[in-house]
């Protein structure tokens, strides 16, 4: 294994080069500097080491992004404590089960969470934490309850005159595969899976993030976190990255609807815009899709002279849409519709979309927009290597595989799924299936799970149905199921444009009709729809904003 530099070691250098720079910003809250972020990661461990925290104990966070969900996890870590971060939109009963689970001592929550949770369903918990001051909610053991009512007491007494940066001293991982961070895939009991991250994964993102936008991003850059931290996408390359790099971050600790996030992106103008396709299509149909899909617009696109004057204009005014100063967004967590990656490709709009898993921490493919290839998702990121298990890699989709620094240890507690999912040569079986071009781009089909069988025998990938679907008329998102062994399109429509033209229930039912004898059209014989059931509500979603299909078939 090549020589691999100590992650902790990171987090301290960067605290102490950055030391008065604007670290983290809850939006329209407060801000810490880096200074203030060490002295509170002090405060942390000191409450740790007087209520018996050992190293290697496991410490859960669950609540909404913010600058002291930040504190807490860069304090578990180089305290030499195993980080456990919880979605905090998992329901009580998923968050008990992970605390449980993962046999986590301490738990740190937000204000939404601390009202929903029973401690009681969390009997080996010693105490529940609030923040972000770090009260106590729930104590089970004198030493903790000491620990946090003398707390400044005892910061008084280790730094008598004031904290300085020589004090800045953390713990250093004995070995690269020292265990990081487990985070679980999902909070249902014979669902959940936890992943167990080491350093080395940790560091290998941030190298790759590093080699990939070091040169563009600078110290001191503004960046928006609109993922949340509890998912490793959000973590790695909203928060670990930029925190390392000097960046200041700002959470969107509401909940991040498209109005907030547009208010953030032309207030903070961020320097790299990361995002769920979700955000980035609701963003391009809403503010600027209107503007431009009218016939005087097309007919300019059309002209040669001038439609590359128009494209740039669009290019501009979708450049002022996410803030005006991002160097690229960087699209991952699904797949993006065609029609707004078409639309994005023709104005030479700076995108490109990543492919990665929470058991990757999570980089697996990537390529800069410069050289992104349309319908890819880049191709093998630093320090990972991928692999097509197919005969013929180019034309017949199989299984994506990978290997790499980025892979985790495996399954907590959960041997028979690590061995079922990485092979004993070191490959990580991802489950989605793919092509891969001559220039190693990698192009996603879909889930292998979610493949579904035609009448002769044939591969069925919904994605791609639902992604031609997704573009007709007052489709907001769908999904493919396979009934009676005939394929059925759930749609969720615009209720608010359907409501704006004084569309009846009926005008929608017709409109649907339309659209699924256009799709037909354009589909093979066993792919074509037979009917389209209308629903009154979205789809239940993942965290990653795709839809939970397995709620649906």
């Amino acid at each position: 294994m090549e020589q691999i530099p100590s992650f902790n070691a990171l987090i301290q250098k960067s605290i102490i080069d950055n030391w008065d720079r604007d670290a983290l910003t809850d939006y329209k809250g407060q801000t810490l500097q880096f200074h203030d972020v060490a002295r509170k990661i002090e405060k942390v461990h000191i409450l740790f080491e007087n209520s018996g925290i050992q190293k290697g104990d496991k410490i859960a966070l669950c609540g909404r992004n913010s600058s002291q969900w930040a504190v807490a996890f860069l304090a578990t870590l180089t305290y030499g404590a195993i980080a456990v971060p919880i979605l905090h939109e998992f329901n009580a009963e998923q968050i008990h089960n992970i605390v449980n689970h993962s046999e986590a001592r301490l738990l740190f929550v937000g204000d939404h969470v601390a009202t929903i949770i029973d401690p009681m369903a969390m009997p080996t918990l010693e105490g529940i934490i609030n923040n972000p001051d770090y009260s106590l909610m729930i104590s089970r053991t004198d030493k903790l309850t000491y620990a946090r009512e003398h707390l400044n007491e005892l910061y008084g007494k280790k730094f008598p005159k004031y904290f300085r940066k020589e004090h800045v001293n953390y713990y250093i991982e004995q070995s690269p595969d020292e265990l990081a961070v487990i985070n679980y895939t999902s909070g249902t009991t014979g669902f959940s899976k936890g992943v167990m991250i080491p350093y080395r994964a940790l560091w290998s993102n941030y190298d790759f993030a590093c080699d990939v936008l070091g040169k563009t991003i600078k110290a001191g850059d503004k960046v928006i976190s609109m993922l949340p931290m509890a998912h490793m996408y959000g973590m790695a390359f909203e928060f670990i990255f930029e925190f390392l790099h000097g960046c200041h971050v700002y959470y969107l600790n509401r909940v991040p609807s498209p109005a907030i996030i547009a208010q953030a992106l032309a207030e903070i103008k961020p320097v790299i815009v990361i995002a769920v396709p979700l955000i980035i299509e609701k963003i391009i149909r809403k503010k600027v899709f209107p503007k431009i899909q009218n016939n005087r617009m097309r007919l300019l696109m059309q002209m040669p002279v001038i439609s590359k004057k128009v494209r740039e204009m669009i290019c501009q005014e979708v450049l002022k849409a996410f803030g005006g100063k991002m160097y690229q967004v960087i699209i991952g967590g699904a797949a993006l519709n065609q029609e707004v990656e078409r639309f994005l490709k023709r104005i030479e709009f700076p995108y490109t979309v990543g492919y990665g898993a929470t058991e990757c921490a999570p980089i697996i493919c990537y390529s800069d927009w410069k050289t992104f290839a349309q319908g890819s998702c880049g191709r093998a990121a630093l320090h990972m290597q991928v692999e097509i298990d197919s005969p013929d890699p180019r034309r017949i989709p199989g299984e994506i595989l990978t290997k790499g620094l980025n892979v985790m240890l495996g399954y907590y507690k959960n041997e028979e799924a690590t061995n079922e999912t990485i092979d004993r040569n070191g490959w990580y079986h991802t489950g989605d299936l793919g092509t891969m071009d001559v220039n190693g781009n990698v192009f996603i089909n879909g889930r292998s799970k979610n493949m579904l069988l035609g009448p002769n025998g044939q591969n069925i990938y919904p994605e791609e149905i639902e992604d031609r679907l997704n573009s007709m008329t007052l489709v907001v998102e769908s999904i493919v199921v396979q009934r009676d062994n005939k394929l059925v399109a759930l749609v969720y429509p615009d209720l608010d444009e359907a409501k704006a033209n004084n569309f009846s229930a009926d005008d929608i039912k017709n409109i649907m009709e339309q659209n699924r004898n256009g799709l037909n059209e354009m589909l093979p014989a066993y792919e074509k729809i037979s009917e389209i059931i209308i629903r009154d509500q979205e789809f239940e979603k993942t965290p990653k904003k795709s839809i939970k299909r397995y709620l649906y078939q």
